[in-house]
């Protein structure tokens, strides 16, 4: 990634946009670790799981989320993408699981991961339209 690929990603929309997904990630990962019967019924599931694949799965999250918040933090804009192509990708996945199990689960999840591809997308998607304009024109 190019200087000016880079000073067109670090804008504050795109860090704030990322920052919601380091915080759904860590908020619900603790939710899971904490409660997880209670978190699982806050994001509309039909289906009893445990409490240990719930944790486990809450583990991840925390560290997951964690991780994206350091990058944002250290400004590691080189890896901004992956926080718009990874989640996007995901939402294949959230989709293909409520087809199979018609647990609204994973419809819940997929408009929480949905709202911040679309915001990261977008902000994303105007910096660089905004770059290229500003290169044009220079």
């Amino acid at each position: 990634m190019n200087r000016a690929s880079e000073a067109a990603l670090s804008t504050g929309r795109i860090r704030l946009c990322i920052w919601y997904v380091a915080g759904y990630l860590v908020l619900s990962g603790l939710l899971l670790l904490i409660a997880p019967r209670t978190a699982l019924a806050a994001m509309l599931s039909n289906t009893d799981y445990g409490v240990v694949m719930p944790r486990w799965v809450g583990m991840l999250s925390v560290a997951m989320g964690t991780l994206v918040g350091q990058v944002v933090r250290q400004r590691v804009v080189a890896l901004y993408p992956l926080s718009f192509f990874m989640p996007a990708a995901m939402l294949v996945g959230f989709v293909g699981m409520y087809l199979d199990s018609r647990n609204p689960l994973f419809l819940a999840v997929a408009a929480v991961v949905g709202l911040g591809v679309l915001a990261t997308g977008a902000s994303m998607g105007s910096a660089i339209l905004r770059q290229r304009k500003a290169q044009a024109e220079a």
